[in-house]
């Protein structure tokens, strides 16, 4: 029996083909892979289309509405006007300490930056050689005493003995002429005992008047030199400074001493000024402006003015920078906003203000210093005028925002309050 025989010559070349060319079977299979890949792209596009026609074509939500800002009026005070200085304090006494005799320092009696009071002791040099001295001056005191005595003995005899012709005129001229010089040796040595006494006294040395002493400069034990008047070298001690009263020192320009000049009329009562230690508003002190130059510098175009300043309780240093306000006119109105609703803009500042409508609109100011917690404005705003006081971070110029009533309060116990 015979089996027919099959044959595919088509699958037989195809499979020889795919064998000969083996990239043909991995292109064939990339390409369909781009086909699937690019349908899905296709279907994606398309519906995100219409997820958004169907977006676009349902209800639109409401806008957010403006934000809410708290505004108020400025507060009107009648303030008088003042100008702002920056000014260092300085002691009213600054003494060197030298010594005027020169010895052996035997003893220190006060601790380094110690307020003294005048009259305390704070250094001995040795005052032995200077009492050796004063016994001296002493014993020669006595002794032309004694010749004094004897001198006025001789004369008294020789004018006896010239009475009874016992005598002579000339012995009586030399023994007047002995008790003259016995008188004068009584004299010299009198002011050898005052000279010796003063050299005793210089050996203590005490404070001239109460301040604060720096740290002493030598030590127990030290040889130091001394004169009289500074004629010859002398050994600095130490120092001491006054602190109660103290002076403020501080310049002012030439515009803001003509601006002075006009508004007190060229008058040199002195004037109250309101000083500030801290640095933050608080303007707590008060001193007496009673010192101005009598020329103003040509380098710098400023003069020099002082301010005399209680200091009880010792608290101020010479070497302090303190803020001080010098009156510069009378009281006139002003307007009060809180330092909070000013905001910078480089070289300047700028108040937020709300118009009728809602409209955020700045308004450029110039300040001056604190009143009672509350910056005072000298220009640019008007008592009508609604300031944003709370919510600055939420309005830009231009912008609408929903207005709410607000007020500001001055606080006289604040920084600032004068």
């Amino acid at each position: 029996m015979t089996h027919p025989t099959i044959t595919q010559p088509d699958t037989v070349e195809r499979t020889s083909e795919d064998f000969r060319r083996p990239g043909l079977r991995s292109r064939r299979r990339r390409y369909g892979n781009l086909a699937v890949g690019l349908l899905v792209v296709i279907g994606a596009t398309a519906g995100g289309l219409a997820w958004k026609y169907a977006k676009q074509s349902g209800p639109q939500s409401p806008p957010p509405p403006p934000p809410e800002v708290t505004v108020a009026p400025p507060v009107q005070r009648t303030i008088a006007a003042t100008r702002g200085f920056l000014g260092q304090f300085s002691a009213v006494e600054n003494v060197e300490l030298r010594a005027q005799v020169g010895g052996t320092l035997a003893a220190i009696d006060f601790r380094d930056g110690q307020v003294v009071q005048k009259g305390e002791p704070l250094f001995l040099i040795d005052p032995r050689p200077f009492q050796i001295r004063l016994d001296q001056a002493v014993a020669q005191l006595q002794t032309a005493e004694a010749r004094k005595a004897l001198a006025d003995a001789e004369l008294w005899r020789a004018q006896q003995l010239k009475q009874t012709s016992f005598g002579t005129a000339e012995t009586v001229d030399q023994r007047a002429a002995d008790q003259r010089s016995a008188q004068a040796a009584i004299e010299t040595a009198k002011a050898a005992i005052r000279d010796a006494q003063l050299d005793l006294e210089f050996a203590r040395i005490n404070a001239p008047f109460t301040g604060r002493i720096g740290a002493h400069l030598v030590s127990v034990g030290s040889l130091v030199s001394g004169s009289r008047g500074g004629a010859g070298p002398t050994t600095l001690l130490a120092t001491v400074v006054s602190l109660d009263p103290i002076y403020l020192d501080f310049d002012m320009s030439e515009a803001d001493y003509l601006a002075y000049q006009a508004a007190h009329r060229g008058a040199r009562q002195p004037e109250d000024v309101a000083i500030d230690l801290s640095g933050n508003g608080h303007y707590d002190r008060h001193g007496t402006l009673d010192f101005i130059d009598n020329a103003v510098n040509r380098s710098s175009g400023t003069i020099h003015a002082r301010t005399t300043v209680p200091n009880p309780d010792l608290c101020v240093t010479p070497g302090q920078f303190a803020r001080l306000l010098v009156p510069a006119g009378s009281a006139a109105p002003m307007l009060l906003v809180p330092p909070t609703a000013i905001v910078p803009d480089q070289s300047r500042e700028i108040v937020m203000t709300v118009a009728p409508d809602g409209t955020v609109v700045p308004k450029p100011v110039e300040t001056d210093g604190l009143y009672q917690g509350l910056r005072i404005i000298r220009s640019g705003l008007d008592p009508s005028d609604r300031v944003v006081i709370r919510g600055l971070v939420r309005v830009r110029p231009g912008a609408k925002v929903t207005p709410v009533a607000g007020t500001i309060t001055p606080d006289p116990n604040a920084a600032g309050s004068t």
